[in-house]
């Protein structure tokens, strides 16, 4: 069997593992945009601050010669023609597959008029960052304006902060990461980004970048125009689907999937940042674009490209935030039927349940208990009988964290 994995990130990666494990005689062709080896996106805010190669390199950068598998760089993907299974490259060649895993990620954009000036920089791929930071190392970028306070703008606001550019973070909304955190966690991240010297711009909209075919600045909704030396567009991350065009492959904002990972077009599977994926606790689909989904993802693909039949128990809407100077955790939805909180000064701990079920949990300064929560959350179990305990931050720790965890050994003993 012949697979082309378009993608090199954690979920090409991860499927092409998973197939080479399982059939080490197939034909396994890796598909990659960028001109380096497969690295982890989470792992570039070390690798630029301190030039570690094997946290980013995380597979190592020999990967692909380990999984006998024919690694193409640099190369873009014009076309796929599903049913004649066919991947059209920008290189002029084409390339038949048995079985095609689409794992190509996304990029960040600002959905703003004049996105299409030149100078505005996409911090999701390694050769992105680079021309940015080495724009930093020669002195020609001393300021930034970061387009987008949400969890990727303020991560890499911090980054640059920490580089020495001046950055100022602009966001349409009243408070840092709306879709990640409520107002009141949010306020705990303000501070913290704040102190360690990145300006938040918060509540007024931009209206549209300016500049006469290179950006010069960002004009918001009040006249203002911001200026900067470099611009990152961050207000959200879009899939790298433009190549699906008459394809045959069912694809809006990222690629439709069912619960075995399978597009609308036989032999064609998707993977990561680009896949419509159903949410485990809403049943919603949507893209779910953090690390751990796109490995799980990529495993069920790569199983049911084998012929052993796996499903996809959901996507989780889960993120941390380790680099604010006081940790921040996310974990599923922000509103309940009821609320309970806990707080001690810039730590805070908020819950939402309904039914009795934890849904939402926002965990700011003290996080542990972090995953007892997800437990909970996943298992759906019925957490009444604890009470205000909950938010306590000794719940699940020592004594306790037995029977919460295992509830079944705990009345046993």
């Amino acid at each position: 069997m012949k697979t082309v994995i378009i993608g090199t990130g954690p979920a090409g990666i991860t499927a092409a593992e998973v197939l080479r494990r399982h059939d080490p005689d197939s034909e396994l062709v890796l598909l990659s945009t960028e001109h380096e080896p497969p690295y982890s996106p989470p792992a570039m805010a070390d690798h630029f601050l301190t030039g570690r190669r094997d946290t980013l390199f995380w597979k190592g950068e020999d990967v692909a010669a380990r999984l006998d598998a024919t690694e193409l760089r640099g190369v873009h993907v014009v076309s796929v023609d599903s049913a004649g299974r066919q991947v059209a490259l920008s290189d002029g060649r084409t390339i038949g597959y048995d079985a095609l895993v689409i794992a190509s990620g996304s990029r960040l954009h600002a959905p703003l008029p004049g996105n299409e000036l030149t100078g505005i920089h996409d911090f999701k791929s390694l050769d992105a960052a680079r021309r940015v930071v080495a724009g930093v190392r020669d002195g020609s970028v001393r300021s930034a304006l970061v387009v987008g306070a949400g969890f990727i703008g303020v991560e890499l606001s911090l980054l640059l902060t920490e580089l020495g550019v001046h950055v100022t973070v602009l966001g349409r909304r009243g408070w840092l990461m709306p879709r990640v955190l409520d107002p009141e966690t949010a306020a705990v991240a303000e501070q913290a980004v704040r102190a360690r010297g990145v300006e938040v711009v918060l509540g007024v909209p931009a209206k549209q970048f300016v500049g006469d075919g290179a950006v010069e600045g960002v004009e918001l909704v009040d006249g203002t125009v911001l200026r900067a030396d470099a611009f990152v567009a961050a207000t959200g991350v879009k899939p790298h689907v433009e190549f699906l065009g008459g394809s045959g492959i069912d694809s809006d904002w990222g690629v439709a999937v069912d619960d075995r990972m399978r597009t609308s077009a036989a032999g064609v599977y998707a993977a990561g940042d680009v896949a419509e994926a159903q949410d485990r606790l809403t049943g919603e689909r949507y893209v779910h674009a953090i690390f751990p989904n796109a490995v799980a993802q990529a495993e069920v693909a790569a199983l049911n490209i084998l012929g052993i039949d796996t499903a996809y128990a959901g996507a989780e809407s889960m993120n941390s935030l380790k680099h604010l100077g006081i940790p921040i955790v996310s974990l599923g939805a922000m509103e309940g039927e009821d609320k309970l909180q806990w707080r001690d000064g810039d730590a805070m701990r908020t819950l939402w349940l309904t039914d009795g079920r934890i849904v939402g949990a926002r965990l700011a300064g003290e996080i542990r208990g972090a995953g007892v929560y997800r437990t909970l959350m996943l298992r759906r179990d019925d957490v009444r009988r604890y009470g205000t305990r909950l938010v306590d931050p000794r719940f699940g720790t020592g004594d306790l964290a037995l029977p919460v965890l295992m509830p079944e050994l705990a009345r046993a003993g």
